[in-house]
């Protein structure tokens, strides 16, 4: 294998190692994310539950706009989460993607200096058999003009 392949080679391997760790880090960010998003809507369920029980003891109006209030904001924190999701989850996909990418290019710099090993194997082989052939030639030469010596 040249030089020059087995760089390419260990440059391929180490940007899709770097592509594979960025995929990882950016999976655990989607599945923190999810979490909170989970996490704030099961408070956003027990505040509803923990106020509506309120409203029935006491209807003060104070109360049901600070109950509104800190909802809407609850709300927004949601959505506001929801859309980190969707970052989280297209930055994931689109890491996926340049990992396969990164995947395909290193298959592809195998693939040539298998190639290439090959072909440097039967150039060798060639090589080889010629000098063999050479041999075996002047080998019978030699034993023909021995031959002819000897008459």
């Amino acid at each position: 294998m040249s030089t020059a392949l087995a760089t390419l080679l260990e440059q391929a391997e180490s940007e899709r190692d770097q592509i594979q760790a960025a995929v990882q880090r950016a999976e655990e960010h989607a599945r923190r994310a999810q979490a909170q998003a989970e996490q704030l809507d099961g408070y956003r369920g027990e505040y509803q539950n923990r106020w509506s029980t309120q409203f029935r003891q006491l209807g003060a109006v104070e109360i049901l706009h600070c109950y509104r209030s800190f909802g809407d904001r609850i709300d927004e924190a949601l959505v506001q989460q929801q859309q980190q999701i969707e970052t989280a989850k297209a930055n994931l996909e689109r890491l996926r993607q340049r990992l396969v990418a990164a995947e395909t290019r290193v298959a592809s710099v195998r693939k040539l200096i298998e190639r290439r090993e090959l072909e440097r194997q039967r150039v060798q082989a060639r090589r080889d058999q010629r000098q063999t052939d050479e041999t075996a030639q002047q080998i019978r030469w030699r034993a023909s003009q021995a031959e002819s010596a000897q008459h």
